[in-house]
């Protein structure tokens, strides 16, 4: 989405101020506008401050909250293959890609006797300020996983990320397939 518009919460509701990643409350029947919708994300601004609002909150902004789609898995454990699928539905809110096709994914761990998943990944430049906001959305994702207790998610820089660690339908999208 590229229009903006204004909507009004119909309740209260989570968000991440951005590009920090800390979480803040926004009360119900309060007016935000609406600049960008991403992989059932949606960017906010309330009060001058730029918000990130799960999909799973979507309906506090009268819109049809996220329903994460995963494959079938195996009863009482972890399965790798929906949290790849949760890694896939959060997008890099720059760039209109999803963080595995990206290749920001560098390291998926999962300890079925804890419950938790670990995430290594990195970002397109070190320096790059939506950091904490992308881990906010992939712990967010990832904890929707049936069977997970805990996420935790970390930040690394070795190797370095470039372009050949996207995949080919992510350089043909972005114009970097070359």
């Amino acid at each position: 989405m590229s229009e903006q518009r204004m909507v009004s919460t119909v309740r209260e509701c989570q968000a991440r101020l951005v590009p920090v990643g800390t979480t803040v409350t926004i009360p119900a029947n309060q007016f935000v506008t609406l600049t960008q919708s991403l992989g059932g994300n949606y960017t906010v601004v309330y009060q001058g401050n730029m918000l990130r609002v799960d999909g799973v909150d979507a309906d506090a902004l009268g819109l049809e909250k996220f329903e994460l789609e995963l494959p079938p898995g195996q009863a009482g454990v972890i399965s790798e293959a929906q949290v790849w699928a949760a890694l896939e539905s959060v997008y890099d809110p720059e760039i209109p890609v999803n963080l595995k096709s990206l290749g920001l994914i560098y390291k998926v761990a999962l300890d079925q006797q804890t419950g938790s998943v670990a995430v290594e990944m990195t970002l397109t430049a070190p320096g790059c300020g939506m950091g904490p906001v992308l881990v906010g959305d992939v712990k967010s994702r990832v904890s929707l996983v049936p069977n997970v207790k805990s996420v935790e998610v970390e930040l690394v820089f070795d190797p370095p990320w470039d372009r050949s660690m996207m995949s080919e339908e992510a350089q043909l999208e972005t114009g970097m397939f070359f």
